[in-house]
C-alpha cells in the first residue's frame, strides 16, 4: 500500500466520528470500519485485483479501529 492508504485511515476515523454523532452505537464502529475499509480498498486500491483490494481494505479498516480505540483509551486513563 502506498502513502495514500495511510492518509485514508484518519479520513475513515473522521467518517466514523460523524456516524457516531448521527447516532451510530459504539459497538457497531469496528464492523462499519472494516466494511468501509473493504469498500475503499477494493474501490481505490484493487486495480482489477479484488483479492489485493480486499486485503488492503481489511488493513485500512482494522488500522482505523486500532488507532481510534488506542487514542480513546490513552485519553480516558
Amino acid at each position: 500500500m502506498e502513502y495514500a492508504g495511510i492518509a485514508i485511515i484518519p479520513l475513515l476515523i473522521g467518517i466514523l466520528e460523524v456516524l457516531k454523532k448521527v447516532g451510530l452505537k459504539e459497538k457497531y464502529v469496528p464492523a462499519i470500519s472494516v466494511s468501509l475499509g473493504i469498500v475503499i480498498g477494493i474501490g481505490l486500491f484493487g486495480n482489477g485485483d479484488t483479492k489485493a483490494g480486499l486485503v488492503q481494505g481489511i488493513f485500512i479498516g482494522l488500522s482505523a479501529v486500532g488507532l481510534y480505540s488506542g487514542t480513546k483509551n490513552a485519553f480516558e486513563k
